[in-house]
């Protein structure tokens, strides 16, 4: 099955669009759009016009590179829009046997007992846990003989208003939403590992104007977290301090902005424009008060993580330790400061690399973008229920197939129209040779996909044999 994706990320500093070619589950990239972000402060919209325009451009941009017209997407949420609680479900199973509808209402029912405020509305409902009767801890119930189901889960939700202006904006700008993903989750699905996730890993997007953390225990979401501070906060913090316009300010902490290994990298003086004098206005700065000030800004940013991580009490079950994505970490010397200040191996992650990854793709920055692709192809957890309140699964396509499949032996299953002839004798019709052929014929069908311990199938075939 092949099909086009659209994956559109609404970040503090800037929009990212991404249109990608799915086959068979994966994603070849086809074109990409860019463009500054307008109407937004940290993460929330707060001008519809400005931000519907900027959003329309990069998408037109990626639009053209790719040479399609696609006007469904996947798109990021921040999570200032969102608030998170924990909530558990039980389901007494009649028939013994976990499906794919036991699951999902089982999730519903833990919904039903969250406590949620009117005035948000449900993002993702992440399960975390199964219980099967006695049987703690089981990572997919799916198959499994049982009689009381339970499960515990994640339910993000979001302001209506803040949600609603979000749509808003993307409608304006010509795009129907095919589902919300939250910005970290995204992320975490373009930069972590099976292992890492397995092993219980933190993974910090530390954007322009937020950072959001997600943490992955058993390859299940189990908690996250925001906050309101980014790289942009550094750029405001030095044009304040060296008394520089923001985009002076900026071109310095690109430059000059990691932290000092040595005394010498501070001892060299840079020249820089002052605020509201002419071009030829300019004044000397040391890079001991550059790194002074970015030192302080990072430090402040990962102490304040550092407790959030503490307040998850989930920090002596990350086996993998940290992950750090998104522009901000590209801060010389972060990892190191970062390690020291969470106590815990800290890795530094860019997106994995997909075919048809453009170069300018390749950065931390791109992660939440090239997750919405993934994402949309298939890759999340086990289960969930997304935005759109439909619930997901790993094995879906093969699921598909196994309730098409039933269908169709349910149509053609000789002892089904036997019976419904038994129950409806007056709209019974004698079979033609020319259908118990065909009837032969479907069976021989069944035969070649059922399991050959199909006790039923074998002993109706061989009846039918005998008869002919």
């Amino acid at each position: 099955m092949e099909q086009i994706l659209l994956g559109i990320d609404i970040g503090s500093t800037k929009i990212c669009a991404i249109i990608a070619n799915c086959k068979d589950g994966v994603p070849h990239i086809i074109g990409t759009g860019f463009h500054k972000s307008q109407g937004l402060k940290k993460g929330s919209i707060t001008n519809i016009e400005q931000a519907s325009r900027a959003i329309k451009d990069a998408v037109n941009d990626a639009k053209r590179v790719a040479g399609t017209n696609i006007n469904k997407a996947v798109i990021s949420i921040s999570s200032a829009y969102t608030k998170s609680t924990d909530s558990s479900g039980v389901l007494n199973c009649l028939n013994n046997e976990i499906g794919i509808k036991e699951i999902n209402r089982v999730i519903q029912s833990a919904l039903y007992n969250a406590s949620i405020p009117n005035e948000y509305e449900v993002v993702h409902i992440l399960p975390y846990n199964f219980k099967l009767d006695d049987q703690d801890f089981i990572d997919d119930p799916m198959g499994m003989s049982g009689g009381r189901l339970e499960v515990s889960v994640r339910i993000i939700t979001a302001q209506k208003l803040s949600l609603g202006n979000l749509k808003k904006a993307i409608k304006t700008a010509g795009i129907e939403i095919e589902n919300i993903v939250l910005a970290s989750y995204a992320s975490s699905i373009a930069v972590l590992t099976e292992d890492e996730k397995n092993l219980g890993v933190a993974c910090i997007d530390m954007g322009g104007s937020t950072c959001e953390l997600m943490i992955h225990v058993g390859n299940s979401l189990r908690y996250n977290d925001f906050l309101g501070v980014g790289s942009n906060h550094i750029t405001n913090d030095l044009a304040m301090a060296l008394h520089t316009p923001q985009s002076i300010a900026e071109q310095v902490k690109i430059q000059y902005g990691g932290f000092p290994r040595t005394s010498e990298d501070t001892e060299n003086l840079i020249e820089i424009p002052s605020i509201g004098g002419s071009d030829n206005d300019k004044h000397q700065v040391s890079l001991a008060v550059v790194h002074n000030v970015v030192y302080a800004r990072v430090e402040e940013t990962l102490m304040i993580l550092a407790k959030s991580l503490e307040h998850s009490n989930l920090k002596d079950q990350l086996g993998s330790g940290i992950v750090l994505t998104g522009g901000m970490v590209q801060l010389d010397g972060i990892r190191d400061l970062a390690a020291a200040l969470f106590n815990a191996p800290v890795r530094l992650a860019n997106p994995i690399e997909i075919d048809g990854l453009f170069t300018d793709l390749k950065g931390p920055e791109c992660s939440t973008a090239i997750g919405l692709v993934l994402y949309a192809s298939g890759k999340y957890t086990n289960y969930e229920i997304d935005s759109e309140k439909r619930i997901r699964y790993l094995n879906e396509k093969l699921g598909e197939e196994t309730e098409q499949l039933s269908k169709n032996i349910h149509l053609i299953n000789p002892l089904q129209d036997k019976q419904s002839s038994i129950a409806n004798p007056v709209n019974s019709v004698p079979k033609s040779a020319a259908d118990i052929k065909q009837d032969l014929s479907n069976i021989t069908e069944i035969k070649k996909i059922q399991p050959k311990n199909n006790n039923f199938i074998r002993q109706m075939w061989e009846k039918l044999t005998q008869m002919f």
